[in-house]
């Protein structure tokens, strides 16, 4: 039995590092995804939108490929305590930020929903 627990262990030191690289590189292409998003969309909600969603996504496989990759708990640790300040914080400040907009009063670039007479609408009858 010991010695099954020695392999085991011996795997995972093994395979935790490159799988530790994949996940981080996974985020890294997911945050600039994120990135072209912003820049391509027409709006500021649709930018919003990519931007809170894949830099979120995209920062949480960082930290959990960085965390694959911990030399001691204390480093783990560290990164978890990150990781949710991230999440609690990404979804509130995306929130704080639509909602400010919205009772500025910026429309999206289709324009108010049930408007007649929109150039989108206008476009979808032709």
């Amino acid at each position: 039995m010991p010695d099954i627990l020695t392999l085991l262990g011996d795997t995972w030191t093994t395979v935790r590092y490159p799988l530790g690289g994949a996940t981080c590189l996974l985020g890294a292409l997911l945050c600039i995804v994120g990135t072209i998003g912003v820049l391509r969309f027409p709006d500021f909600y649709t930018r919003l939108h990519a931007a809170s969603i894949t830099d979120t996504s995209g920062a949480f496989l960082v930290l959990l490929g960085m965390a694959l990759m911990a030399p001691h708990w204390l480093v783990l640790v560290k990164l978890f305590c990150m990781l949710g300040f991230l999440v609690l914080t990404s979804a509130t400040s995306s929130h704080a930020l639509a909602n400010a907009a919205h009772t500025a009063g910026l429309q999206p670039k289709i324009g108010p929903v049930g408007q007649a007479g929109h150039e989108d609408h206008e476009e979808a009858g032709h």
